[in-house]
């Protein structure tokens, strides 16, 4: 909802030079509140549990200094009413629960209420044209303000040349192509600073 009404604000500027895109992209390594931090602070505890609410749980992750060049570049290439999903790795939790802490006991609590177990970033939502580029997807707002960006959707302020995704195309982290493996998790973590 909230990118929904961050683009819908392009409506609202008139003639000012003014333009809203948003940045959608998965968990950041070792930011506050992903799991990293807290699956380490469990392992130094090797009495504890893990707790993991589903085994077949899966995340994109993102480093932070992957997802801040990525922000760089969409604030240059957007044109106004684009959400810019990078294409990232996915993980299993179980894999970062044996990567990270693996003499913890792992304990499964079930879904809570809200909780997703898979992330989805490009749905597949009729109300967007999805185009792919090499390293990302742009969808691109359908709305009348926006029309005449559809012309333009596959050639950018870069030059950079995209595609148009097949009609159900969804960028699930449950189907990514790339996943990453336990020790591509270890290395990963033990190459990264809390942030």
């Amino acid at each position: 909802v909230s990118d929904k009404l961050f683009i819908a604000a392009n409506n609202l500027v008139g003639f000012k030079k003014i333009r809203f895109s948003v940045v959608r992209y998965g968990n950041v390594l070792n930011s506050r509140g992903s799991a990293v931090p807290l699956f380490r602070s469990l392992a130094k505890k090797s009495s504890n549990y893990i707790s993991i609410t589903d085994r077949e749980m899966t995340r994109f992750w993102i480093d932070l200094d992957t997802s801040v060049k990525f922000v760089l570049k969409a604030l240059k290439i957007m044109k106004g009413a684009e959400v810019f999903v990078p294409k990232m790795p996915s993980v299993n939790i179980m894999d970062m629960a044996k990567a990270i802490a693996p003499k913890n006991k792992i304990k499964i609590t079930g879904i809570r209420p809200g909780e997703k177990i898979h992330e989805i970033l490009v749905p597949k939502d009729p109300s967007s044209l999805t185009i792919e580029l090499n390293d990302f997807f742009v969808m691109i707002s359908r709305s009348i303000f926006i029309k005449k960006l559809l012309n333009e959707s596959t050639n950018n302020a870069l030059k950079l040349k995209g595609k148009k995704v097949d009609k159900n195309f969804e960028y699930a982290s449950n189907t990514n192509k790339k996943f990453l493996t336990i020790k591509d998790i270890k290395n990963l973590v033990n190459n990264s600073k809390d942030e």
